[in-house]
């Protein structure tokens, strides 16, 4: 028997677990075919794949984000190969399990749950004696009808063979994402969240863990990202590993889940003290500040133990943070989740994440969907399209706060300029989003492509339009962060150059012939005036960015911006800051 199991995965990057899974605790038994396909590949050439491998039995792993594309695969696949045995898996597909098996009539079986156990027994009684109702934790037909098993008890984690160890996946560890479990299982009770229904937390042995992690370390793996609904629950588990990770990471680069707010100190202390930096990455889930809105989802949070635990991380320069929001919980409106963004952009995360309540199946907030006069999609993702306290027409606003803020802050082209603006322009952060976002909509631009200029542009163009204070600061700035952008010399800028090839010559000239005016760190480069020409940019500024960046006072001073674009090194550029007035006496 010909057994496949395939995904479609959201990015060639991405991997599948629950497949590698699957494969590992079936192989002894059956010859268990993996392949994986991603959402963007067009449905007849995964069918025209899937056809020439000639499985008996296929598996599909189901998720919000794939379901709907699976489906159409499904359909064009019966009508070729009508034979085929189809099993469809995953949380997609966990819960209301009857509306799939009725909707989906070219489906077989449909595994419940977690699915090792049942998968693998299920191929058995394909295979054999076609037993279907024996075997705990599937769904399946009978006479043109839907019966749907028990479930299965939960598995010894440690039963499970690790599926990290196929010949197949060595070659591409470096070029694509692993994803890895050292537990299953979450110990809250969200319920926007599949994890809660679940009870309780299982963990698989810790020294299967450090061996699985040290063979994908030494066998290539470039980012490892652990699906731990919270890795940190268990603080002498979750010490051990990052220790070993910081013992034997070798470039590699982990991310975890955390609860920031259950953060021990000990454990912040010793990664502040021997974590080297940018091995780790934290995904905070915070997702609303409304404390009202937490208590009607079942969401325990202290947010002030939350903010210090960030706040410590960040001041310790090691670790990157990923913030996470929902827009849409029930009772949050559109001024109390402005709150919960500024408190939240407030702690200046790497990234921060707007999404919006999506109303997953088997979750209590879909279950309580009507209570909160909640609308949303009929078909995956379940996005809401409005509540009882969030229309529709603020839903739009906010997506125009989201696509703003995922090209500008969590891209990192401008963070200089941008937190003057928030600082000194706007009444708070999430207003300039907004308003900018406005603006972005209303001269069509989410329609259309954008370069690295078009974002400075569209940028100016917009605060030149509500006569924005401070321009020229403001502009000081964004020019400095358009250069600050590039490894290597840009060919052109997005503002009119003002600086005449004569002039630029006779500065460059007194650079290379007196390179002390701009600072000891610069004069040690000992260039002559060929490589300064080739190798950097010059600008005159109206204000002192030094002094700004230093203490964040902005000095009314003419300043001679120079950046230096090192060809043997591909880090950010060096910026040198030269007074006018310096370079006046130079020319005297």
């Amino acid at each position: 028997m010909n057994v496949l199991v395939t995904t479609l995965n959201a990015k060639y990057i991405h991997t599948s677990l629950a497949l590698r899974y699957l494969k590992a605790f079936c192989q002894d038994d059956f010859k268990v075919e993996l392949t994986e396909y991603t959402i963007k590949d067009p449905a007849m050439n995964v069918v025209s794949d899937l056809f020439q491998r000639k499985p008996d039995v296929i598996g599909f792993s189901c998720y919000i984000w794939n379901i709907e594309e699976t489906i159409q695969i499904i359909s064009m696949l019966k009508k070729v190969m009508p034979e085929v045995k189809i099993i469809l898996g995953g949380p997609e597909v966990s819960y209301d399990v009857e509306y799939w098996m009725n909707r989906l009539s070219d489906i077989d079986f449909i595994v419940v749950g977690e699915g090792e156990e049942t998968f693998h027994h299920l191929l058995k009684e394909i295979e054999g004696e076609q037993k279907y109702h024996f075997v705990y934790g599937v769904a399946y037909r009978k006479n043109g009808e839907a019966i749907i098993n028990p479930p299965r008890p939960k598995l010894d984690l440690n039963q499970i063979p690790s599926p990290f160890y196929f010949e197949e996946d060595m070659q591409s560890l470096g070029n694509r994402v692993t994803y890895f479990e050292t537990s299953r299982g979450c110990p809250f009770s969200c319920q926007f969240c599949l994890s809660s229904i679940e009870v309780g937390v299982r963990y698989f042995d810790i020294e299967r863990t450090k061996r699985d992690l040290l063979h994908l370390i030494e066998s290539g793996a470039k980012l490892i990202k652990f699906v731990d609904r919270t890795f940190n629950i268990k603080r002498d588990y979750a010490l051990e590993i990052f220790q070993f990770l910081i013992d034997n990471h070798q470039g590699c680069v982990f991310q975890f889940e955390i609860t920031a707010d259950i953060m021990r100190p000990e454990v912040l202390d010793y990664l502040a003290e021997h974590a080297p930096p940018g091995i780790f990455r934290f995904e905070i889930g915070v997702q609303s500040t409304n404390d009202a809105t937490n208590d009607i989802v079942k969401r325990r949070q202290n947010f002030t133990k939350l903010a210090r635990t960030v706040t410590k991380v960040k001041e310790s320069g090691k670790i990157d943070q990923h913030l996470d929001l929902i827009a849409g919980l029930p009772e949050e409106d559109y001024m109390s989740f402005r709150k919960t963004f500024n408190d939240v952009f407030a702690l200046r995360p790497e990234e921060l994440q707007l999404g919006f309540l999506k109303m997953l199946r088997g979750t209590g907030m879909r279950i309580s969907a009507e209570k909160y006069e909640y609308k949303y999609m009929d078909h995956a993702p379940y996005e809401i399209l409005e509540n009882r306290v969030l229309p529709f027409s603020d839903i739009v606003r906010i997506k125009r706060v989201e696509d703003v803020l995922e090209k500008y802050w969590n891209a990192h082209r401008m963070d200089h300029t941008l937190l003057y603006l928030m600082k000194h322009e706007f009444a708070s952060a999430f207003d300039f989003f907004q308003e900018f976002g406005d603006f972005w909509e209303a001269r069509g631009w989410s329609r259309i492509g954008h370069q690295l200029e078009d974002l400075f542009t569209r940028l100016h163009l917009f605060l030149r339009r509500r006569d924005t204070e401070r321009l020229p600061i403001i502009e000081a700035l964004m020019k400095y962060d358009y250069f600050m952008n590039y490894k290597y010399k840009p060919r052109k800028v997005w503002w009119s150059y003002d600086i005449e090839k004569t002039e630029q010559s006779r500065l460059l000239k007194a650079l290379a012939q007196q390179p002390g005016i701009a600072g000891e760190k610069f004069a040690a480069l000992g260039l002559d005036e060929k490589q300064l020409h080739k190798h950097t940019m010059l600008e005159i500024l109206p204000v002192d960015l030094a002094s700004y960046m230093m203490s964040g006072d902005m000095k009314q001073e003419g300043t001679l911006l120079l950046v230096y674009y090192n060809p043997e090194e591909s880090d950010r550029p060096n910026a040198y800051f030269i007074p006018l007035s310096a370079l006046q006496r130079v020319f005297v």
